[in-house]
């Protein structure tokens, strides 16, 4: 009965049978299995192109801006050095403006410092534009005049502008001595002070040389051209000239007046 049974079921056919899952042919599913294989590393490689435009895309934006921020630094570092620079240069024209002020403010300090200074003249002695002047009481040479005015810290005058020469006309009446002489080459004149002349008041046709030794220079009171040249060693009075000084209360004695008078 059971094998019956059995026999039955052996030849019982299902109505919708399974398909089956295995490839009936080996090369057609290798070939199935190579395209999978194909379209997956496709896949994947279009995935890593599109990664690597996207990081490209990215880091291209990043070096534009970081080339721009570079730009812009170096252009701010430019301008900063031609601040500095500027700064520089006007930190130095300040310096030298504080120089030039600190040097003039001890000048300033100077001069104050000298008005301060009662300067006067000695007894006896004339006062002029900062200078003494002294008219001789006795007459002697060139030479002996200006020798005379050296021992009394002084010299023969020099005079240097027209209102010296008024001065002069003002305290003496006679011929007198100046500090002009050309003993070192004829028609040069120099002043006692190695100083060329410039501003003369030569009378009319003169400096003249007359008789080729007249190198020697004295002032007259006819004229207000009164400048004239002599032989040196004619007696003359003369008139000495020094700076004032605050030291120079009183008269100099003359030394060389007791020595003077008697040849006089």
């Amino acid at each position: 009965m059971m094998e019956e049974i059995y026999v039955n079921v052996d030849h019982v056919k299902p109505n919708n049978p399974i398909p089956s899952t295995k490839c009936r042919d080996p090369r057609s599913c290798k070939r199935s299995s190579h395209s999978g294989v194909i379209l997956s590393l496709a896949l994947l490689s279009l995935s890593l192109l599109v990664g690597l435009i996207i990081l490209g895309v990215y880091y291209r934006d990043t070096l534009r801006d970081s080339a721009a921020n570079l730009s812009e630094m170096s252009n701010k570092l430019a301008s900063m050095t031609e601040d500095r620079d500027l700064l520089h240069a006007n930190l130095s024209e300040m310096s030298n403006k504080l120089a030039n002020l600190t040097e003039n403010a001890r000048e300033l300090e100077r001069l104050q410092n000298l008005t301060r200074l009662k300067k006067t003249c000695p007894v006896g002695w004339s006062n002029f534009s900062h200078s003494c002047y002294l008219l001789s009481e006795s007459s002697a040479s060139w030479d002996a005049a200006r020798k005379d005015c050296r021992v009394r810290g002084a010299d023969l005058v020099v005079i240097d502008c027209g209102k010296e020469q008024t001065f002069l006309s003002a305290i003496t009446n006679e011929h007198t001595w100046i500090g002009l002489n050309d003993k070192e080459q004829e028609g040069t004149w120099k002043w006692v002070d190695g100083t060329p002349v410039i501003l003369t008041y030569w009378a009319e046709h003169q400096p003249d040389d007359g008789g080729g030794n007249e190198d020697c220079a004295h002032f007259r009171n006819d004229e207000k051209k009164s400048w004239n040249d002599l032989p040196c060693s004619t007696s003359l009075k003369w008139i000495c000239e020094k700076e004032q000084n605050e030291d120079n209360s009183t008269a100099v004695e003359n030394p060389l007046r007791h020595e003077l008078s008697p040849r006089l």
